[in-house]
């Protein structure tokens, strides 16, 4: 074997052993969460969320059905049916993204559409490299994290957390009152080259600040990024360009319209119902991969109360390498990221000494309160 042989297989065996240390960390982590319930009496500098009353979104009437007459419409690349399995602290997901069927699509990195209840959640962890996006459905989600973040979602709300450099937080299903669950969806998504060490950040975007566009009496659309019939969303929610809306149904024969750039990937997942897309029929929970060959999609429900989501990126010209929720372009930059949280620096810091409050558990009137701290 030769030297250069030698040294490529020493380098190899090198990040195996990071990464099976890493797992190792994270196992014993999580495990300790669910063994103890410790009194964290560290002094935690929380940013505070502005109390509010829930309102409503706002809705706007669009009454052409057209998004454009000249629309060139983007042919099917690949679908399935997310199968569930269970993934973190007794948390059931199906997961898309982030599979042996599509290991990744560029910028996205995973989809999980999660059903959780408490003791089950996502216990303290860190994140290198990314930004995640997480759309609550039904129940509440308390998060919080090592920069003095945290904060609650409500049904319809949403949370832009870029991990840049590092990052370690907890999400945890709220114990609600009436005993239901918690369901939403989280999208990982690729950052590019140059944003990968920035100093991590957090966005949460309440219902009442995504608009509703009412097309017609049978379709309405979410815009939570980007422009649908005419309506913008809030802008600057995350550093790689994301457009994700949520579309609502309630007649079977629907007809709906989606443009994108023609440098973003695009999919749809399936939350209820089911839709005919290029004269074929995908059911719920299937997940729909689109070719780069048009300006745009089209479909059509075929039940009588169908939503979906529609999300779109730019795709990225770069190398992936991962390893869990840690995102580099190379292997030496990967290295890197591993020595820095194993030893506690360059952006984890906190990385060993920090606890969350929730990552045991938080109840629905705590997070009440903390909502409005």
């Amino acid at each position: 074997m030769s030297e250069s042989e030698k040294e490529k297989l020493k380098g190899i065996n090198y990040l195996r052993i990071l990464a099976i240390t890493f797992v190792i960390l994270i196992t014993f982590q999580s495990c300790s969460y669910l063994a103890f319930k410790k009194d964290n009496r560290q002094l935690l500098s929380f940013v505070p969320v502005e109390e509010q009353e829930l309102k409503d979104s706002i809705i706007y009437r669009f009454n052409d059905s057209e998004m454009s007459k000249n629309l060139s419409v983007r042919t099917v690349l690949k679908y399935f049916t997310a199968i569930e399995q269970e993934e973190g602290v007794g948390a059931r997901v199906r997961r898309s993204i982030g599979t042996t069927k599509m290991r990744r699509f560029t910028p996205f990195l995973m989809l999980d559409d999660f059903s959780i209840k408490p003791p089950a959640g996502f216990p303290d962890h860190p994140h290198h490299g990314q930004e995640t996006i997480t759309y609550n459905l039904k129940g509440m989600i308390a998060h919080e994290d090592f920069t003095g973040s945290k904060g609650v979602l409500f049904p319809g709300d949403l949370q832009f957390m870029t991990a840049g450099k590092g990052i370690v937080h907890s999400e945890i299903p709220v114990e609600l009152e009436d005993g239901s669950i918690t369901k939403g969806l989280q999208l990982w998504v690729d950052l590019p080259t140059e944003l990968k060490n920035c100093e991590p950040r957090y966005r949460d975007l309440r219902k009442r600040e995504t608009p509703e566009v009412k097309v017609n009496d049978n379709l309405t659309v979410r815009v939570i990024s980007g422009k649908s019939y005419g309506v913008d969303s809030v802008q600057e929610l995350a550093y790689t360009p994301v457009h994700f809306y949520h579309f609502i149904t309630s007649k079977k024969g629907t007809v709906f319209t989606q443009e994108f750039p023609k440098d973003f990937n695009v999919f749809i997942y399936i939350l209820d119902g089911s839709l005919v897309i290029n004269e074929q029929v995908f059911s719920e929970h299937s997940v729909v991969f689109f070719n780069t060959d048009g300006e745009g999609v089209v479909g059509t429900s075929a039940s009588e109360d169908t939503q979906f989501v529609l999300i779109g990126g730019k795709i990225l010209d770069q190398e992936v390498l991962q390893y869990g929720p840690f995102v580099e372009t190379d292997k030496k930059r990967m290295i890197e990221v591993f020595r820095n949280y194993q030893y506690g620096i360059n952006g984890f810091e906190k990385a060993h000494f920090w606890d969350s409050k929730i990552a045991c558990g938080i109840s629905e009137m705590d997070a009440r309160k903390l909502y409005k701290e």
